[in-house]
């Protein structure tokens, strides 16, 4: 028999709906079959959530795991004290960007001393992130950073769709530039290495086309399949990774969301980003794959929303979602 993992949720930019949907999911008993749930943020900012969510919640103050007592209706949070209770709601703010990212480094570093067995992370807003000193695209990024890992992806998912991606936060010009072969092949190993890893029997991987209709036998763009693409696809199929394509992408998504493949590998940010959001946003869970340390993180797969925080309308379901996740690829441990 396993105990149920601890998961660490990280506040966010606390400016946004990130304390909103934490505290709704938290007073949900579902998120207590799943795991064991704690808060990494600002105690004062989260009873401001309660107030204005009015969900059945309290919250109290650890400083070790052994003070957390994974009780519904009583969750512990790391207290960073980081800012005013008062902070004003749909606004940047250099200090709620600098508490994102000590929210996430202490989560970082629970994790790695293997205090916690995953992170949930609530949104950020990046100009906030740059303001307050810490330049990244994002948590992804973050990560990276702090974990000292170079080999890394983002992967979407939803529950009838998984996507992992080449580039993400950059240009796209610049995203097609940083495509190549050793690029794609380590995305498409990490994607076989997390279902493998997940139950996955011998699971099926596509490979996005760069260019329309995958670039239609060189009639379209400049070989960018032939060169950045096909290369890497051929080594791990040599592996016995079962991978195919480049496919188009205006029909690949479509096959896999109805089952022929259990994986897609896109190309660019919104190449992978729009169909899982067409699919459902509130469904949807980011999720960084490939960190050192077997850290895990998932996160919900949309943004701080300004313009509804304080407003008692967020929806929470992408945060059970998210948790969900974590719950399901963080390690089991027996029961002692």
């Amino acid at each position: 028999m396993n105990k149920k993992p601890i998961i660490g949720i990280t506040m966010g930019d606390a400016a946004g709906i990130g304390p909103e949907i934490i505290v709704k999911a938290l007073a949900k008993a579902e998120v207590y079959d799943l795991c064991q749930p704690l808060v990494i943020g600002d105690l004062a900012i989260l009873e401001r959530a309660i107030r204005i969510t009015g969900v059945p919640l309290t919250i109290h103050s650890i400083e070790h795991i052994s003070n957390a007592s994974f009780e519904r209706g009583s969750v512990g949070c790391f207290d960073l004290g980081l800012l005013p209770a008062d902070l004003p709601f749909g606004q940047i703010s250099a200090a709620a960007g600098n508490a994102a990212y000590h929210y996430l480094a202490k989560g970082v570093e629970l994790a790695q001393e293997g205090a916690i067995d995953a992170i949930c992370t609530a949104p950020l807003n990046k100009e906030a992130l740059h303001k307050g000193g810490h330049v990244f695209p994002g948590h992804t990024e973050i990560l990276a950073h702090l974990t000292n890992t170079v080999d890394y992806s983002m992967m979407l998912a939803t529950p009838n769709l998984k996507v992992i991606h080449l580039t993400t936060h950059v240009g796209l010009i610049k995203a097609i530039e940083m495509i190549n072969p050793e690029r794609t092949y380590t995305v498409i190993k990490l994607a076989h290495d997390t279902l493998t890893a997940a139950g996955y029997d011998h699971p099926s991987i596509a490979v996005c086309g760069i260019n329309p209709h995958a670039g239609e036998n060189g009639l379209f763009g400049n070989g960018e399949e032939e060169e950045k693409l096909v290369p890497a696809i051929e080594r791990a199929r040599a592996e016995h990774i079962n991978v195919s394509g480049p496919f188009p992408a205006d029909t690949l998504f479509y096959r896999a969301a109805r089952g022929d493949f259990d994986m897609v590998v896109a190309c660019y940010h919104d190449q992978g980003h729009a169909p899982v959001k067409v699919l459902g946003i509130e469904a949807g869970v980011n999720i960084t794959v490939g960190l050192k340390g077997g850290v895990i993180r998932t996160s919900v797969d949309h943004g701080t929303a300004f313009d509804i925080a304080g407003q008692n309308i967020a929806d929470d379901r992408s945060m059970i979602a998210a948790i969900r996740y974590a719950a399901e690829l963080a390690p089991r441990h027996p029961v002692e």
